[in-house]
């Protein structure tokens, strides 16, 4: 895990800042291998987000823990 310079509590803010609108998700699925798509930030809850993706055939994953975006495992920026 790498070590972050963020608290949770300043995360689970700014997660929260972009809730209800759109945004770009990079998830780093390990061995060099990246998954990217668009998505609406609909759910913010104490211990995990969710991410409906605009793609109907996206069969991914589509809730994540802070822990998850602390460590750089999934990026989320702001359309």
């Amino acid at each position: 895990m790498i070590k972050s310079n963020t608290t949770l509590s300043q995360v689970k803010e700014t997660i929260k800042k972009m809730q209800s609108k759109s945004v770009d998700v990079t998830l780093n699925l390990g061995r060099n291998k990246y998954v990217k798509f668009s998505g609406k930030l609909t759910g913010v809850y104490p211990a995990l987000f969710t991410v409906v993706p605009f793609d109907s055939s996206f069969n991914g994953k589509t809730s994540y823990s802070y822990s998850e975006y602390m460590c750089g495992r999934v990026k989320i920026k702001e359309k």
